[in-house]
């Protein structure tokens, strides 16, 4: 089977779009968990705003790490 088959290019087609509808969730996801965690964190230890500040950061930076490491994944894919 050639390797430039239709079927193998629906198959990238449809992982591309996997990837970016699933970045366009995930990304938002990871924030929102950060902030909710460090809010809740915050109303049994009495420190508001520090520990929210804090976790939204981890949630931001745990979204762009995802956006990277999918990224890097699919600039491999045609190897």
């Amino acid at each position: 089977m050639p390797d430039d088959s239709p079927d193998k290019e629906k198959r990238e087609n449809a992982d591309a779009v996997y990837q970016a509808v699933s970045l366009g969730f995930l990304f938002p996801v990871a924030i929102a968990v950060g902030f909710f965690l460090g809010r809740w964190i915050d109303g049994k230890f009495h420190t508001w705003p520090w520990l929210t500040i804090v976790f939204t950061a981890f949630g931001i930076a745990a979204g762009f790490v995802s956006l990277f490491r999918t990224g890097r994944s699919g600039s491999g894919s045609g190897e």
